[in-house]
């Protein structure tokens, strides 16, 4: 799966040309989406923009779940992905995304990180196992 450049249009609202800015930069160029599957941890480490480096998550199994009760956070070992609004074929093959409902230990909790960016996923406790 190949990247994409995401620049602006080439038309105006009208429907005429626009004359180009600039050249096409590397920095313009998205990175490829990586799913993040329910497995031992496992991250990618990529340069960016400024010479930082970012972890891309490509597996985990535990999360950071903050419960909105005690507002503490627990760790939590996850079993599997009951929802996800990004796509619905997320859910039967376990890619978690920013949003996604997951079943873990103590209960049902909503992703609030977004793993391929940040390299960790922490959620918010929805419903308790009783």
């Amino acid at each position: 799966m190949g990247t994409t450049w995401h620049l602006r249009s080439k038309r105006k609202p009208t429907g005429g040309r626009l004359d180009r800015i600039r050249k096409k930069k590397k920095s313009d160029r998205g990175t490829r989406f990586l799913e993040t599957r329910i497995d031992k941890r496992k991250t990618k480490l990529c340069k960016v923009r400024g010479g930082k480096i970012k972890a891309k998550l490509l597996s985990a199994d535990y999360v950071n779940i903050s419960s909105p009760e005690t507002s503490k956070m627990r760790r939590a070992k996850i079993i599997s992905v009951k929802d996800n609004a990004a796509n619905p074929h997320y859910i039967r093959r376990n890619i978690l995304t920013k949003g996604a409902i997951i079943e873990t230990e103590i209960g049902l909790a909503r992703v609030t990180s977004r793993p391929g960016q940040d390299g960790i996923i922490n959620a918010v406790l929805v419903e308790e196992k009783k």
